[in-house]
């Protein structure tokens, strides 16, 4: 018969072993570092907003263009500047309709 201690310690593993699963997902899709130079406001389609504080390394604004995502640092004063002009630009999409 299998001994209780034993039991935990498998259900003990099995558990940790999912959480690190986990976290290693979610990490891949972080962005661990900027982008250095300033992108063309015409090339953004979109961007989503990364919280350190979601298992993600740093900060971060990940403009979404045509050929993929970038990530920038949000303390960026033209950063910040893209994201009120896209807020804008959806902002008015929105009281056309």
């Amino acid at each position: 018969m299998v001994s209780i201690k034993a039991t935990v310690a498998v259900i003990a593993a099995l558990t940790l072993c999912l959480m690190l699963s986990e976290t290693s997902a979610v990490n891949r899709n972080c962005c661990n570092r900027y982008m250095k130079t300033k992108l063309p406001f015409s090339k953004i389609k979109g961007y989503s907003v990364q919280d350190h504080k979601e298992m993600c390394p740093i900060n971060a604004i990940i403009f979404h263009t045509s050929k993929g995502k970038t990530c920038t640092d949000p303390t960026k004063e033209w950063v910040m500047d893209y994201v009120e002009r896209l807020r804008n630009r959806a902002q008015k999409v929105h009281m056309n309709k």
